[in-house]
Order: C-alpha cells, then structure tokens, then sequence
C-alpha cells in the first residue's frame, strides 16, 4: 500500500519525477524544455502551487493563466487538445506510481480541471489576438 500525499516533501517528489518524464516526451519535452531555463527555480514555483493547490494554502502568487498563453504564442500558436492529454497522463501514471488516497486523487481531479481551463484560455487568447490584429 502506498501513502497519500502528505506535505511539501510529497509535493516536491511528485513535481519533479512529474517533469523527468515530461522533458523526455517526444511530444512534451520540445514545449517545456525550451521555456525553462533553470529547472530548480521551476521545481520550487511548481511545488509552491500545488501544495497550495492540494493542501489548501495560498503559497503560489503566479498566473499559470497569463504563462501558459506565453508558453503557447512562443510555440506559435502549435499547443493543443493532445498535449494536454499526454499531459495529464502523465501525471496521472506519476501519482499512481507514487501515492494513493483522498490527496492524491485531488491531485488528479485538479489537474483535469485545471487543463480544460487552461487550454480554453489558451484558445480564448488566440481567438482576441486575432480579433486586434483583423
């Protein structure tokens, strides 16, 4: 039996076998590694917003909204309905390697949340862009 996420350590754990799997993607790898130049920083900034996210605390004080669209209209516009589902495969196969419990599977719930609502702030952002420049 494995244990549910319990704190920040768990967090970080996640977060980061998370991204060793993401970089390596044939499909992942070519969108974030570019954007990040120093990994340790984005670990902290990761693990800052879903312990926040998990455990209920206010530690995150970024817009993965207003970075996720950067991240899109660096990539040209190229990001779409398949990367997040890769994504959230893999991080699903991360937490059910790692944990199980309540915790965990609010990691699950969120993420899933979370990535229907970026990719449609992702496609709003096109849809305004194109607007001004018409």
């Amino acid at each position: 039996m494995k244990n549910d996420v319990i704190n920040r350590e768990d967090v970080s754990l996640l977060v980061r076998t998370f991204y060793v799997k993401v970089r390596k993607d044939h499909l992942l790898g070519p969108i974030f590694n570019p954007m990040i130049q120093d990994w340790e920083a984005h670990f902290e900034k990761l693990t800052d917003f879903w312990e926040g996210t998990l455990f209920f605390k206010k530690k995150y004080l970024g817009n993965p909204l207003e970075k996720h669209v950067e991240v899109d209209q660096f990539h040209h516009g190229t990001i779409e309905a398949n990367h997040f589902g890769v994504w959230l495969n893999i991080w699903f196969e991360t937490i059910d390697e790692l944990f199980e419990g309540e915790v965990a599977q609010r990691a699950k719930n969120r993420a899933r949340n979370m990535s229907t609502f970026i990719h449609l702030k992702i496609f709003e952002a096109r849809n305004t862009a194109s607007k001004q420049s018409e």
